[in-house]
């Protein structure tokens, strides 16, 4: 499937997926590939596929249509092509699948050597020897051209490994511009990028000598920086007052610079931003200096330049991962949104059945009052508690999806406490024993004979718990002897808590075992929200536990919870009963060791 992504401008991580034969480009709503951009006409231009491509048309925009940077009215588009309208770009990805070449028959390689074959290994190097041929201090006996060659070899590979090892703008500028400091003996520097919406440079970091701490602001001739971003070449400016370029009365010759460098950092298609470095006379510096060459040559700028472009290619890979997460992050809103609102729906849908058999069952209430008919007054108590029912299981519904959705999207620390898992999970099975018998499935449960008081957060625990045991209720609905087993294990010698809930239900494929726990994934049919999983899941991994899965289609599924054993440590006995004491002092018979199932 073809497709447009906007890397640059208003729409930064949109992403429009041409189907159509047609599609057209432009700012108002009626256009298919729409871009809140003022520099585009209303209908700036049109997509006509052509087999597996698309053509690019210009429909005589005001400000015209560019691919990868060059001007044109008509176009066939390859995968990887960027469009430029007005200030936004965008990535086209076509057909790739249909366009790649199949070259796996066309590379032979033969694991036997031929017996005429006389080519032998006369060499080796591993990664770190090459490497160390680009690192300061290496062999300088050679001649003195390959001994400069070497030394920007050293520089571009050290900008290239820092260019490399961050996706953070800001992180990146400031080592590029540490670097600088390094390799050129400037007194003063700036990086500066333009700004997408007014196409202005905006000062992004600042430096000045090492060793010179100073609150002193960099004023930077605007001379130079509208030629270099205008001419998209580097300037070096030896002495302003000699340099006919310039005309004296501008703010390069009142600020007194003797040196400066200001190169463009020129990306694949476009500016995008500049580097500025300078050296500012002093009568002290003037002395010193009397009779020395420049500082800045032009070997200098050229390596400046190098550089430059090394990091605004870092900058627009950058700009583009930002782009491919905010899409990213837009894709997963939308997707919860329309998850959350199909769920709120089907809930807002009972609630409303419900308040319709209640006002249904008020007016015949009311009517069977006024005849004195105590049959119809009681069917009308009858419809109308029937209809409150079904208000109040919506009402649970919403709690706990709301619930659910606050416990996976915080992040929180369990409360860990003293507490039997025994009784935490009985409390839980009880809980579910009338939805076990209005679903007609049988629930059983068989608690440990040995559980220790553990140390964890019962009230998440039994969320977790409540999770998997509803679901597993609900696998078995249409079996005809549906049947859910719960019990609980203490693993001393792995020092592990476990729940295991296993039913007869249909089983889940194994194709589908890795998505259950993604969050909105939900196999009932529209009365799951898909939260119920991942939100255990998350419980588990709280207390540093996990939940494992056995299923296999026909024959039903396993779910094992289960967590690290941290045994509570007893408490000095005093006249009142300890906690834990009191804690099995209320658990219900079926909790207690010598309990049966049910």
């Amino acid at each position: 499937m073809a497709s447009l992504f906007v890397i640059q401008g208003r729409d930064q991580g949109t992403r429009f997926v041409l189907e159509e034969p047609v599609h057209s480009v432009g700012r108002t709503h009626d256009n298919s590939v729409r871009l809140h951009d003022t520099e585009i006409s209303r209908a700036h231009a049109e997509l006509i596929r052509q087999g597996d491509s698309y053509i690019l048309r210009d429909l005589s925009s005001s400000n015209g249509c560019f691919v990868n940077g060059q001007p044109v009215d008509e176009h066939e588009l390859v995968s990887g092509d960027q469009l430029q309208f007005g200030k936004s770009l965008l990535l086209y990805t076509g057909f790739v699948e249909d366009t790649l070449e199949d070259i796996a028959d066309k590379i032979d390689i033969d694991p036997k050597p031929h017996s005429g074959d006389s080519s032998r290994i006369v060499a080796v190097v591993g990664q770190s020897e090459g490497s160390e041929w680009l690192l300061p201090g290496a062999d300088e006996s050679s001649s003195p051209y390959l001994a400069r060659a070497r030394s920007n070899l050293q520089i571009m590979y050290r900008t290239a490994l820092a260019v490399s090892h961050t996706m953070d703008i800001d992180q990146l500028l400031a080592r590029i511009m540490e670097m600088i400091f390094e390799w050129v003996d400037a007194d003063r520097g700036c990086i500066m990028l333009k700004d997408i919406e007014t196409d202005k440079l905006v000062p992004k970091v600042r430096r000045h000598r090492r060793g010179i701490r100073t609150d002193e602001k960099i004023t930077i001739s605007k001379t130079i920086l509208d030629y270099v971003v205008e001419h998209n070449e580097g300037v070096l400016t030896s002495d302003a007052r000699d340099d006919k370029r310039w005309d004296p009365a501008q703010s390069i010759v009142k600020l007194g610079v003797r040196e400066a460098i200001c190169v463009p950092m020129q990306g694949r298609y476009d500016v995008v931003g500049v580097i500025y470095i300078d050296t500012s006379i002093t009568p002290q510096r003037m002395l010193m200096n009397e009779g020395k060459a420049d500082q800045f040559t032009e070997e200098h700028l050229r390596l400046m330049i190098a550089i430059a472009h090394q990091a605004a290619l870092a900058v627009e890979d950058t700009s583009y991962y930002k782009a491919m997460v905010q899409a990213e992050r837009l894709a997963a809103v939308g997707q919860t949104i329309a998850s959350l609102s199909h769920h709120i729906k089907n809930i807002l849908q009972g609630v409303r059945g419900g308040s319709y058999l209640i006002e249904l069952g008020l007016g015949d209430h009311g009517q069977a009052s006024n005849e004195s008919d105590s049959k119809a007054a009681s069917a009308a108590v009858d419809t109308i508690r029937k209809g409150w029912n079904i208000v109040e299981r919506n009402q649970d519904r919403i709690s706990k999806l709301v619930m659910d959705m606050l416990t996976f999207s915080k992040e929180r620390e369990p409360e860990p406490e003293p507490s039997n898992l025994n009784r935490v999970t009985s409390e839980v099975v009880e809980l579910m024993q009338a939805r076990a018998e209005e679903l007609g499935v049988k629930l059983q449960w068989t608690p440990a004979e040995t559980m220790p008081t553990l140390m964890f957060d019962p009230e998440a625990m039994h969320n977790a718990l409540f999770n998997v045991v509803t679901n597993a209720l609900d696998a078995c609905e249409e079996s005809d002897d549906g049947l859910v087993t719960v019990h609980s294990e203490f693993d001393s010698e792995k020092k592990l808590a476990q729940v295991v809930i296993e039913d007869n239900g249909p089983g889940i494929a194994p194709e589908d075992l890795d998505a259950i726990f993604n969050v909105f994934i939900s196999r009932k049919a529209g009365r799951g929200t898909g939260l119920g999983l991942p939100v255990s899941r998350k419980i588990l991994e709280e207390h540093g536990g996990q939940i494992l899965v056995d299923s296999e289609p026909g024959r039903g599924s396993r779910f094992q919870l289960e967590f690290p054993a941290n045994v509570a440590t007893p408490k000095k006995k005093t006249s009142s009963p300890t906690h834990a004491t009191m804690a099995s002092a209320k658990l219900p018979p079926n909790a207690h060791s010598d309990a049966s199932s049910h």
